[in-house]
């Protein structure tokens, strides 16, 4: 006989920090919950990294619910283990109510209005659900990776480790975005002969005029701009992530620097025919733009600092160490010495588990500030899902509470709405 399923007031869907300050504020309101996690928590972070792999915002805006990082350098960038230990810790401190190793398989809702949460280890009902789960679930490999030769090693940017892991020879590196740039550095300095298909990612200078750009923005209210108060609405959640890094204390990523020093810069990569890469004529435009970008947040703080009177340093705006010659479109595979390539050209949202009526034609979830206009719907720990660091450690804690409130008041009128139905 099938057992009946068991009932929660909220489900949580994912166990990362997302999912975990959603959990700190239920408890903090005595709502009871489960967190699914097919994984266990925070696992991401310990598996899905690089081993050189450090924060590229300062330690300072890690700020999850009731634990904020108290460590010795808030200036600095944690490094892989560091983030692991910070985010176990969080772990202890929530203690979430949380079944790990446990994949959600699907929701929908039932003709009672509960939602039917359908998992590897049996079903559950609730009245709420929260997609914790984040929004970078499948990689994407182009269909001309099928075309490459299999002498050539093919991973992914969430595949990789160290450069040991790559074959001897060269390396192409696809996609120049704050993965593909970091990475690319990696090799690099590790003495890999590099080749990197540079797209359209903006970047940003790491320190300017005595202080970290980060804090510079902070104090001009950057990163508490909401969605709607930022000039590309909604479109922003499209941006790409500027690069630059937080190794070895922090500096910025150039990649016209890395040409001088034998990287082999190209345009963005199209396709592979006949034993040849074949590159867009786009290298000169896209660093270019990225250079008009790093200024132009300079030139934001220089605003800022002349109309508050405060005393920096001055700073020269960046002009370009090197330039691009004749473009390069096609490289022959078999002459370049390009025995690995690391795709670095991000994921795809992959929601098909929920059978709900908040999505967009591409896919990706329609909501204002995780809320969906189906009742008890939520999302979090998307980028831009409410503010610059609802994706990071700095706000999801913010957005989380708000969720939680959203839904600790829509769950008491469901009460009142029973006992008056009785």
């Amino acid at each position: 006989m099938t057992s009946p399923p068991r009932h929660v007031p909220v489900a949580i869907v994912g166990g990362g920090q997302a999912g975990l300050s959603v959990s700190y504020h239920l408890k903090e309101r005595g709502i009871d919950h489960l967190v699914f996690e097919k994984e266990t928590a925070a696992h991401t972070w310990a598996t899905q990294r690089w081993d050189t792999f450090c924060l590229v915002t300062p330690n300072w805006q890690c700020d999850l619910p009731g634990h904020r990082y108290d460590g010795p350098d808030p200036d600095g960038f944690m490094k892989k283990d560091e983030i692991v230990a910070y985010l176990k810790a969080f772990v202890a401190k929530v203690k979430p109510p949380i079944r790990e190793g446990v994949a959600v398989t699907r929701v929908e809702r039932r003709e009672d209005g509960l939602f039917a949460v359908q998992t590897s280890e049996g079903d559950y009902t609730a009245q709420a659900v929260v997609v914790a789960s984040g929004g970078y679930h499948t990689p994407i490999i182009p269909r001309m990776a099928e075309k490459l030769p299999s002498t050539v090693t093919q991973i992914h940017s969430n595949q990789y480790r160290t450069p040991t892991q790559l074959p001897e020879g060269e390396v192409l590196v696809v996609g120049s975005g704050q993965s593909g740039a970091q990475i690319a550095e990696d090799l690099h300095l590790a003495g890999r002969r590099v080749h990197l298909a540079v797209g359209d990612a903006p970047r940003c200078a790491r320190f300017y005029r005595g202080r970290d750009v980060v804090t510079w923005l902070a104090d001009m209210g950057y990163y508490s701009m909401t969605v709607d108060d930022h000039p590309l609405r909604d479109g922003v959640r499209d941006n790409t992530n500027h690069y630059v890094t937080g190794r070895d204390g922090g500096r910025d990523i150039d990649l016209r620097r890395f040409a001088t020093e034998g990287m082999a810069l190209y345009g963005a990569l199209e396709d592979y025919e006949a034993g040849s890469l074949r590159f867009r004529d786009t290298l000169k435009r896209s660093l270019d733009q990225a250079d008009r970008t790093y200024n132009s947040i300079n030139a934001a703080i220089d605003k800022h600092i002349a109309e508050n009177g405060i005393e920096a340093p001055a700073q020269a705006h960046y002009t370009p160490v090197w330039e691009p010659e004749e473009p390069v479109t096609h490289l022959t595979l078999d002459g370049s010495g390009i025995t690995g390539i690391v795709w670095c050209i991000g994921f795809t949202p992959d929601f098909r588990w929920l059978d709900a009526s908040v999505f967009n034609g591409a896919g990706r979830p329609k909501h204002k500030r995780g809320v969906t206009a189906e009742d008890g719907v939520y999302f979090i720990g998307l980028p831009w899902l409410n503010t610059w660091g609802s994706g990071r450690f700095g706000a999801v804690g913010r957005d989380a509470e708000y969720i939680v409130q959203v839904i600790q008041t829509r769950l008491g009128a469901e009460r009142i709405a029973l006992k008056y139905a009785v």
